[in-house]
This record gives C-alpha cells, structure tokens and sequence, in this order.
C-alpha cells in the first residue's frame, strides 16, 4: 500500500495542474518550435522567430528568426493544443497582452488597458494590416513526443486598428462560409477575422 501511494506521489508530481486539467512535462524546444510553426505560411516557418516555454514552465525565446514573423509555442497551462504565429510589429500588443494576462487580469480589462494605451500612444500599434493565425487542436490530437498534430483548425485574423464596417465595407458578422467580417470596429483591436469551414474531419 505504502508503495502504491509513493507511485501516485511521484506521478502526480511530474504533471502539471490545470484548473482540473494535466498535461505531461514540457515539449523539449525542437518539438515546440516544430508545432508551433504549423501555424505559419509554409514560406515563413523556417525563418520565424518562437517563443515557447523551458523545463521551468517560463515563457521564453526558443529560436532568434531570420523574418517578419513570430511564433508562440502551446502553453501547457491552458487545456487544448493553440498555438499562433503573428507578423512582428503587433508584438508589443501581443507582449503587452501576455503582462497583463500573468498580472492577473481578465479579458475585459486587458482589452481596456490597451485601448487606453493606445490612445494615450503609449502602446503603438502597427500602421499597417498585420496578420494573425491561430492553429488549434485537441490535446489528444496532439503529439508532443513528435510535434505532430491531427485534425488541426487554422484560422486568420488581420488587424486594422480603429477601422469600422463603414471604412472597410466588411460585415459585422459573417453571412456565409469563410466570409470575413469585422470584428471589435473602431477600437484599437479592430481585425479582420476569417473562420474557414471544418471538413468532415472535424479540421
């Protein structure tokens, strides 16, 4: 018995706890940075920079790219494979959305605190349309001992700050497959969003 509950004891150690949820030790950097860049064009993943995590759980640079994107590795703390890859000038949004996230802040609040920090042009946003994409899955479809991932949704988002469904033309919710829309008009957070129909597959 005594060596049964020393088992548990040890197991349970080398997971980590997730709002009722576990996932196994970290993905070792090599296998990080080949899910992660699954969300990227096929033209950028090479020379894309990424981010991901050590053996610590710390957020941290895995790779110093050679383009314009950024990679974020699956945080292990949140349920579900997600990982995204985004054109370098959103990131100080990005990094200041990540501070305010680890500060303990909900959505609601993060979303405010940038747009006043936009406003005020403390936080500067890109002058430009800037992409997103957003590659997710099921945590059983993804493999962390390979990197592989099953039956993954890509999905596209394009910011344009301050942008409206006047200055666009674009509708405020989609009215078809794959149609874009706008969402979040005339804020800081203005985007473009495109949801591609899942097949069969549930992709």
């Amino acid at each position: 018995m005594k060596k049964t509950l020393l088992f548990i004891a040890i197991m349970a150690a080398t997971t980590i706890s997730v709002t009722g949820q576990t996932k196994t030790n970290i993905p070792a950097p090599e296998i990080q940075i080949k899910a992660a860049v699954l969300a990227a064009p096929s033209d950028k993943r090479a020379g894309a920079t990424v981010y991901g995590y050590n053996q610590k759980g710390e957020f941290t640079q895995l790779r110093k790219g050679t383009n314009e994107m950024i990679c974020l590795a699956d945080n292990p703390k949140q349920k579900g494979f997600s990982v995204s890859c985004y054109h370098r000038d959103l990131n100080p949004f990005m990094a200041r959305g990540r501070e305010l996230r680890k500060a303990g802040k909900a959505a609601q609040e993060i979303f405010a605190a940038r747009e006043k920090e936009v406003k005020s042009g403390k936080l500067k946003m890109p002058g430009q349309p800037t992409t997103l994409f957003v590659y997710t899955a099921s945590d059983d479809d993804f493999n962390a001992a390979t990197g592989e991932v099953k039956n993954g949704y890509l999905r596209y988002v394009v910011y344009i700050p301050f942008a409206t469904a006047e200055s666009t033309g674009l509708p405020l919710k989609p009215e078809g497959p794959a149609m874009p829309w706008i969402m979040n008009p005339g804020t800081h957070g203005a985007h473009i969003m495109i949801n591609p129909p899942k097949d069969k597959e549930g992709q």
